[in-house]
């Protein structure tokens, strides 16, 4: 399976990332497919776009409608075993970008993420876990934006020594400056060879 794949392939930078994938593939192993779809009401996948200008010097965000913040984009994977095609369209859907593209195949964060109760579309949703794994995507800030009003209430490029004062959500402040050092050491990776 892709997914269990792409989850395998990433190679934990700490402890708390070691039993973040030690926790998810035992939840994957429990229960199966079934952690592809939100029917998994305590848990499952998702994945998430961590966007960047060409530069590595602004980081596109929507504010979020549920969480009332600035955030990255990204979903559920609802049933897609490739969890790179989900982040990008994910990405595309939330922002309005049509020409992006990851800056690695490769997975790079993964994390679980709470979320708590709250109504969506009228209905209510329990908290549950994200088993959420991370990409950075690239795009051109001449990219024409768009907002999902369904999702978001905004969308816009932001500098990323700045994320700290948009989003308000310090655990999530955390995994997007660790992005941030590993976009930019997989860029300055490339420029070597």
């Amino acid at each position: 399976m892709i997914y269990i794949n792409q989850i395998n392939s990433y190679i934990p930078n700490s402890e708390a990332e070691i039993r973040n994938k030690e926790v998810m593939l035992d939840f994957i192993n429990l229960i199966g497919e079934d952690v592809l779809y939100r029917r998994s009401k305590l848990a499952h996948l998702t994945s998430s776009g961590f966007i960047l200008n060409h530069t590595m010097t602004k980081v596109l965000m929507a504010h979020h409608n549920i969480y009332n913040t600035w955030a990255w984009t990204g979903g559920h994977a609802d049933g897609d075993k490739d969890l790179l095609l989900v982040a990008l369209k994910e990405a595309k859907e939330e922002t309005g970008v049509i020409n992006i593209s990851p800056l690695s195949q490769d997975v790079l964060s993964i994390d679980i993420l709470p979320v708590y109760s709250h109504m969506k579309n009228g209905a209510f949703v329990n908290t549950h876990l994200h088993l959420n794994v991370s990409y950075v995507l690239l795009t051109s800030e001449e990219e024409k934006l768009t907002i999902s009003s369904d999702e978001n209430s905004d969308v816009r490029w932001i500098c990323i020594n700045k994320i700290d004062e948009y989003c308000n959500e310090p655990d999530m402040v955390i995994i997007y400056k660790k992005l941030i050092e590993k976009a930019k050491s997989i860029a300055n990776q490339k420029n070597v060879n």
